[in-house]
């Protein structure tokens, strides 16, 4: 057994149990008499529904229920919570549970239908009769934010939720007086989250204890509890959401309601039996969140050596046909834009717009790719222009390590605190990066790739991430008379290996085996208060709640070991299960005997104990988020004919600050790199004139595969966060964040010949065909 696990790279303790088909997903809740429920959802993009004919449904032998907005109760028909309010968002729109009179993107929800079987329902779906009066739709997003476009809400003047600035230092003057001005516009378009497991929601109803009891495949299941208790007017206590096995998350589970969860719950209520509803894949491209599409108009003042005086962007963020989740996205794509640079004077301007889409939240990354892509592209635009090394005149910009913590000027990060890095390497990060992928050969490594007939290019990407943001959470660990400890925390857990992670902290406080310590995430009733796994924060909050909780219980540990082994408590030691006396192994007490002993039948607790059992509570409150960073590079090889790319070598160097467990890092990094290349080069979805979505299948909207994505080499650098006792930082979507702007850099590197310049994510074969094709046509500049 390792003297400490913290820094260990050991196997999961997940993985037995999931490797040999033992794991628990939504869809594998098999309770006594579950109904089945399939939805209708809305045909068209906007439309207002005249009429709904539910009568030849009803009498499907095997229906138990149709439902519309009729039927249910005025406390669930009105619009779902909204989440995240801000004083720019003047029109917060949320969805409702079933439509009922108009209809604002496909695949909204319509009616449900509940029946003895999945296909019973989905035929009762086609007898179905709505009578809509079809409307205009507000689809392209520059259309959609211009006066005079198709309105999304009829109680708006037009279609724009937000417009919000944000500023540091004086922008005009800085332009007004700089040698150098570059101006572009950058495009990243949508894409889908499309886990493994689709959404999911099992719903029982006990009518005797009034116990509400409902499994769902979502990041955020206290939360999700307190809002059904809410809605539905039960007491928390009467209800209870397990967050069981999740098949990836990646943001758009931790949405907060879907009209699903609230629907679903309710009708086990009323019908008084069990009923489950699972996501169809199709179902789950127009009904669960999507993210990303953002047009940025952006420009850079700089001086004659490159250095950074300015940055302006403006630009339109697509919310789709609500914005529950508030304004998460645009946020954090303008304070995330600045990355590792010092940048003196800095404006960024968004406008966010409704559409007759499907709304977007926080999908991995949420955001932060968007900035990074801008600023990236920036950068390598200046290099060109001036004549300076790519990754010369990023050296010129950087944050310098002693010059943290790093106030940007007094912008507002997502969580309304004043952004400010907390501590970082930056110089280091790229140092490490440029020398694992030989950038100080590539000039001759490029030359004899041309003269083998190939075009190959070196790109890469610098990134700052906020991470581990508040508000808190929680966790409680108890030590059992067996020697077990038991570990209840108030965040979900979709692949993350917390039941390792976590684990590994507990065991280093109370010297035990890592196998002995049992994690249970994600159930409301182990742990009632916290808020969700989002925003690579859960290793950073609730993280530092398990250590709290595991120093506690240390402490009460050596206080009940001292009366035992009638010793000093500052005498004893934690190692190998066991309370030992320093200096005398043989006088001990193992740690199961020392639970029992605090919780005795008959005497009297010492008041220091502070009550019985060796159990703790405690609760982590960050002040602000902490700020990882790191650097991607690659080699890319373009197919001029075929416009397909293959990567050839990807490093990443990352820093999160001390490292619980590589190997758990390092699957983050390389899973965030899979979906990195999906949204760069492949994951793109389309809208037709009417909001007709056209990629709806795997065919249409494509995944990277184990052929497209390289084997990712990750190394680290360690810059320790102030911010917690850990001094640990979020690392969750590092691999996703810089890639898109390091296939944009590596695509203008390999075609520099042909005079190619990408600004647009994502790209496909035959768009990268078109933009060559449009490279060659190009009039030559005078």
């Amino acid at each position: 057994m390792p003297t400490r696990w913290f820094g260990e790279r050991i196997p999961r303790n997940e993985d037995p149990r999931l490797l040999t088909g033992r794991g628990m997903y939504v869809d594998d809740v098999r309770r006594p008499g579950t109904l089945h429920a399939a939805f209708y959802r809305s045909p068209h993009a906007h439309a207002r529904i005249l009429r709904i004919a539910t009568d030849q449904a009803k009498a499907l032998p095997g229906v138990v229920a149709v439902v519309t907005a009729q039927d249910l109760p005025e406390r669930i028909r009105g619009p779902l919570p909204k989440l995240i309010p801000h004083p720019a968002l003047v029109h917060h729109k949320t969805q409702v549970a079933l439509a009922g009179e108009v209809v604002r993107h496909v695949g909204e929800p319509i009616a449900l239908v509940v029946a003895e079987s999945r296909y019973i329902a989905e035929d009762a779906l086609e007898l179905i009769d709505v009578e809509f009066e079809v409307l205009p739709a507000a689809v392209d997003l520059e259309a959609a934010a211009k006066p005079g476009a198709p309105r999304v809400h009829a109680d708006m003047a037009d279609n724009i939720a937000a417009h919000h600035i944000q500023r540091a230092g004086n922008v005009e003057e800085a332009f007004a007086k700089a040698p150098h001005v570059f101006r572009e516009r950058f495009t990243m378009d949508r894409g889908s989250s499309s886990p493994i497991e689709t959404r999911g929601v099992v719903a029982e109803w006990d009518p005797r204890s009034h116990q509400l009891t409902v499994w769902d495949s979502t990041q955020a299941p206290i939360r999700i509890r307190n809002y059904l208790s809410d809605l539905l007017g039960l007491p928390q206590a009467n209800v209870r959401v397990i967050a069981p096995d999740i098949g990836g998350g990646f943001g758009p589970k931790i949405m907060m309601c879907y009209p699903e969860e609230i629907s679903i719950p309710w009708a086990a209520m009323m019908l008084e039996r069990p009923v489950k509803w699972i996501e169809d894949r199709r179902e789950h491209f127009v009904a669960t969140n999507h993210e990303r599409l953002q047009i940025h108009d952006a420009e850079i003042a700089v001086d004659t050596d490159g250095r950074i005086l300015g940055v302006r962007t403006t630009y339109l963020h697509d919310c789709g046909a609500y914005c529950a989740y508030g304004l998460t996205v645009p946020i954090v794509s303008g304070t995330t834009l600045p990355g590792p640079y010092k940048i003196p004077n800095y404006h960024a301007e968004y406008r966010a717009v409704f559409a007759n889409k499907t709304q977007t939240s926080p999908y991995r990354g949420a955001g932060r790719p968007h900035g990074v892509f801008v600023m990236e592209r920036l950068m390598d635009r200046v290099a060109r222009e001036l004549g300076i090394d790519r990754a010369e005149v990023r050296r010129r910009n950087f944050i310098q390590p002693h010059e943290f913590p790093y106030d940007l000027g007094g912008l507002i990060y997502q969580d309304g605190v004043r952004l400010v890095y907390d501590s970082g390497n930056y110089p280091e990060v790229f140092r490490k990066t440029m020398d694992h992928i030989g950038y100080a050969d590539w000039a001759a490594q490029k030359a004899r790739y041309r003269r083998e007939g190939r075009r190959v290019g070196l790109g890469f990407a610098f990134y700052v991430e906020g991470t581990g943001i508040g508000p808190y959470e929680g966790c409680r660990i108890t030590v059992e008379p067996s020697g077990k400890v038991y570990v209840a925390t108030s965040v979900g857990t979709q692949g993350q290996g917390h039941y390792t992670s976590f684990a590994q902290i507990v065991a280093d406080a109370l010297g035990t085996d890592v196998r002995d310590v049992i994690v249970t995430t994600g159930d409301s009733g182990a742990f009632g208060w916290g808020t969700g796994t989002f925003a690579s924060r859960a290793a950073v909050v609730a993280g530092n709640a398990v250590a709290l909780a595991a120093g506690a219980v240390r402490q009460k540990t050596l206080q009940v070991a001292a009366t035992l082994l009638e010793a000093r408590g500052d005498d004893l030691e934690l190692a190998e299960g066991k309370v030992f006396v320093r200096g005398v192994p043989g006088r001990a007490v193992m740690l199961g005997q020392v639970a029992a002993a605090a919780n005795p039948l008959r005497g009297v607790i010492p008041q220091e104990w502070e009550g019985p059992g060796l159990e703790a509570t405690r609760y982590f409150a960050p002040p602000s988020g902490a700020f990882a960073a790191g650097c991607h590079a690659a080699l890319v090889e373009v197919d001029t004919e075929t416009g397909l790319i293959r990567f050839l070598r990807y490093v990443v160097v990352h820093d999160c600050g001390p490292v619980i467990n590589p190997m758990i890092l390092e699957g983050q990094v390389r899973g965030g790199v899979a979906q990195g290349i999906g949204n760069a080069f492949y994951e793109k979805l389309v809208y037709d004139e009417q909001g007709q979505l056209l990629t709806q299948t795997f065919m249409d909207y494509l995944l990277p595969t184990v052929a497209e994505v390289p084997p990712v080499e990750v190394d680290h650098v360690e810059t320790p966060s102030p911010l917690n006792p850990l001094g640990i930082k979020g690392a969750g979507e590092a691999g996703v964040i810089p890639v898109p702007a390091l296939v944009a850099s590596a695509l203008d590197d390999a075609l520099s010949e042909e005079g190619v310049r990408i600004t647009e994510m994502p790209l496909s074969p035959s768009r990268l065909r078109e933009i060559l094709r449009e490279a060659q046509t190009a009039p030559t500049p005078a």
